[in-house]
């Protein structure tokens, strides 16, 4: 259900896709299946780092059954994919570099002959040294994964001279913070099903977060135009970043080209962990000082990230690292490194939080350090620290006016939990090895894409033939409940009824290419699309409805159902004039509708990756240490979001307390543990993802809604901000009730394990 709040009033509404959601009813694109399919299947690299030296495929294509066996003389276009740099092959012809890697892939009858035919398919390998490490790969004599070498990126932004700001300081902490790599674990694994049509154009039904930049890298692939190539996206059962990237798109597009039949592929949760992406590991080291008073003169950082084999999107993350590691703080002096490193690893991508998650788990274990190196309450040190609302961003570029962290820093203060901190005597327990702490961590995040980057946005409204409303946007729905969004701006905005509408999206044949479904961008871009769409789409409702009433448009509005004389009521006292359905039949061939394309706002300064809009936000948790068995149990946790307007609020709660879920396994749980280029961890029975026990501690959201005067942007959305200041905040709560400070994730309980001074008495007595 969900909550609407508009004109002062409470009421309920049914979310648009919760009824088949709950029921079961809903097809999501995996499941889709039609007379006459083949099944695809993909043969991969067994080897981290190989050199083919032959792939031989005539058995596989005699087994009776099997319609199809491609290899990368089969590929029509462009052997490679990528979003921002096309170095990842479709089908790989010269060599291997990870154990995700495709060499082949097939088409068949059934899924079992498919996998026969596999299994008959011969390549000859001969293996290669193993770039496993970000230090491995850049040594000097190391083996080059491409022909550049092995840096994928290198970036670096300072300010000031470091060594001076240094050589001022009174106190200086040094650490080195790891994080994991962790895995998406969407419940929908990846797949689709392909089929070719009779007018030689292709429909693709599967889940992405960017349909028309798969149909852009499909038509690379084929050699199609983008014209013939439709892209269904939408549902999606679960992504957080990790179907960003193609994964078996191209697979099923070729197979059923060549075969002309529709191809189903559906990978398997072992498969899914082999391929996928996951979130970058990355090291950060960072020395930063500051004055007797707790000022902070300097803050130089390092950031090695391992991106694996491939590109996607790894430079992107790390310039969003790069700016986050410097955050909502002040310096005197900045220097920040980084280096994204080519290695024979999985692959390593977009993931909820974007290297956000990465930074501030750095930045803030720095900033409690700090804070205990001067003899500061840590949250009070964070506001001697903390930007002023009119400074600029991180790298001193241009930004939208904003105090979101001042709002968000005095909420937190005022909080129960953080209150409940300060008390001396906090916690008492019957049982000497619980240890009970409360800890925090402020997060910066920025939305969009960022500067360099292109952004676009737009929608459309248009007044169907059957007299509903039709909404027309090019995102997707991944359970993020978009759809109960855009359903409750329409109201709020517009006055219709729900029954009013028609929402379409993820469908490129029907809908304007609205840009990702990523980097918290589309619930602002929607409602700043609507701002933009309301006026021409009422004055074309009510320019009609004038003519076909014989009435001055000025005194008409619209409303729910229809056509309303200004100043009566949708419900009681009003008289309907005009519903909807009879308007779209006495205007029939006036076409109705509005279209707005614009690019979502960045900052003029001309940084890659520099952001415009920032979300804040802030979050308190109170854990339990077993000392015992070195476990840690979230209890409590309380966040203050800085994101403009709620829209959903039910989705606003559910963003925030999803996203602390996922963070809660990156915390504690959580690492896709990889040897010499192999996933020890190969599917979900040793890789441990949260359950509800592990999440039913109380979470409190405080949404601050209030914008600065002028700020027409709307609501910033809250999909990834809830995941970015748990781990953190969890790391500082263990401090608190151990004394230990700790700088990798996920926690490893044996750092936490203590011989309690009770047992060492009954150990000694005996």
């Amino acid at each position: 259900m969900l909550l609407n709040r508009s004109s002062g009033k409470e009421r309920w509404r049914v979310r648009p896709d919760g009824p088949d959601k709950v029921t079961g009813k809903l097809a999501y694109l995996t499941d889709r299946t039609t007379p006459g399919m083949l099944f695809g299947r993909v043969l991969r690299s067994p080897y981290p780092h190989a050199r083919i030296l032959a792939i031989r495929t005539e058995r596989a294509k005699q087994l009776p059954g099997v319609h199809a066996v491609l290899t990368h003389a089969d590929i029509p276009g462009l052997n490679g994919y990528g979003i921002a740099i096309q170095d990842q092959p479709v089908l790989c012809w010269d060599r291997v570099r990870y154990v995700g890697d495709t060499v082949a892939c097939v088409a068949a009858e059934s899924a079992l002959l498919a996998e026969q035919a596999l299994a008959l398919i011969e390549v000859d390998y001969e293996e290669l040294p193993i770039m496993d490490s970000p230090s491995k790969a850049m040594a000097a004599d190391a083996v080059k994964l491409h022909p550049k070498g092995n840096i994928l990126h290198q970036t670096e932004f300072a300010r000031g001279d470091i060594g001076e700001g240094f050589a001022n300081c009174v106190h200086i902490v040094e650490e080195t913070y790891i994080s994991p790599r962790q895995m998406h674990t969407y419940m929908e694994t990846e797949g689709g099903l392909f089929v070719p049509e009779a007018d030689g154009r292709l429909t693709v039904h599967s889940p992405t977060q960017h349909g028309f930049m798969d149909r852009l890298q499909l038509s690379r692939i084929t050699a199609l135009p983008e014209t013939a190539i439709r892209i269904l996206s939408s549902p999606i059962g679960g992504s957080f970043g990790g179907k960003d990237e193609l994964n078996v798109q191209p697979y099923g597009a070729l197979l059923a080209l060549k075969t002309n039949r529709p191809i189903k592929i559906h990978n398997s949760r072992q498969e899914s962990v082999r391929a996928g992406l996951k979130r970058h590991p990355m090291t950060i080291t960072m020395k930063t000082g500051m004055d007797g008073n707790g000022t902070i003169l300097a803050h130089q950082v390092l950031i090695t990230a391992d991106t694996g084999p491939y590109a996607t999107l790894g430079a992107e993350v790390l310039h969003f690292a790069t700016e986050h590691v410097i955050g909502p703080y002040r310096y005197g002096t900045l220097d920040v490194q980084s280096v994204s490193v080519y290695t024979n690893n999985g692959m390593s991508g977009e993931f909820r939080g974007f290297g956000g998650n990465q930074a501030i788990f750095a930045l803030e274990g720095q900033m409690d350090r700090l804070a205990e190196a001067c003899g500061m309450e840590p949250w009070a040190f964070r506001l001697l620290n903390m930007r002023k609302p009119d400074d600029p961003g991180p790298f001193g570029h241009p930004i939208a006016p904003t105090d979101g962290a001042r709002q968000v820093w005095d909420a937190t203060a005022a909080s129960p939990l953080w209150q409940e901190k300060q008390q001396v005597q906090r916690f008492t327990s019957s049982e000497p090895w619980l240890h009970t702490g409360i800890g925090a961590a402020f997060i910066m995040h920025g939305a969009g894409l960022g500067a360099g980057i292109p952004d676009p946005a737009g929608g459309r409204l248009v007044l169907a033939g059957d007299g509903v409303i039709e909404a027309h946007f090019g995102y997707e729905e991944c359970g993020q409940g978009l759809l109960a969004s855009l359903e409750l701006m329409l109201i709020e905005q517009f006055g219709f009824a729900s029954t009013d509408l028609r929402l379409i999206i993820g469908d490129t044949d029907a809908v304007p290419d609205s840009g990702s479904t990523t980097a918290s961008r589309a619930t602002t871009m929607m409602w700043k699309s609507l701002q933009k769409l309301r006026s021409p789409f009422i004055s074309g409702l009510l320019g009609a409805a004038a003519e076909l009433l014989s009435l001055p448009e000025e005194g008409l509005r619209v409303g729910e159902g229809g056509i309303w004389r200004k100043g009566e009521a949708s419900e009681g006292s009003g008289i309907l004039l005009l519903s909807y359905k009879a308007l779209a039949d006495g205007a029939a061939g006036r076409d109705i509708r509005a279209e707005t394309k614009f690019a979502f706002p960045t900052t003029t300064f001309p940084r890659s990756g520099a952001h415009y809009l920032y979300t804040f936000a802030a979050v308190v948790v109170k854990v339990e240490v077993n000392t015992l068995t070195g476990r840690v149990h979230v209890l409590e946790q309380y966040h203050a979001v800085a994101a403009g307007p709620v829209v959903n609020p039910q989705g606003y709660l559910g963003q925030i307390e999803g996203g602390s879920i996922m963070a809660l396994g990156y915390a504690l749980t959580e690492e896709a543990l990889m040897h010499e280029g192999r996933y020890l961890t190969t599917n979900l029975d040793n890789y441990f993802i949260p359950t509800i026990k592990d999440a039913n501690g109380t979470v409190h959201v405080e949404a601050i809604e209030e914008l600065p005067e002028g700020d027409d942007y709307g609501p910033r959305g809250v999909g990834e901000i809830g995941s970015v200041g748990v781990a953190p905040a969890i790391l500082a709560a263990v401090h608190d009730a151990t004394g230990k400070r700790l700088n990798k994730l996920p926690i490893d309980p044996l750092e936490l394990l203590e011989r309690p001074t009770f047992m060492a008495k009954a150990v000694m007595d005996l």
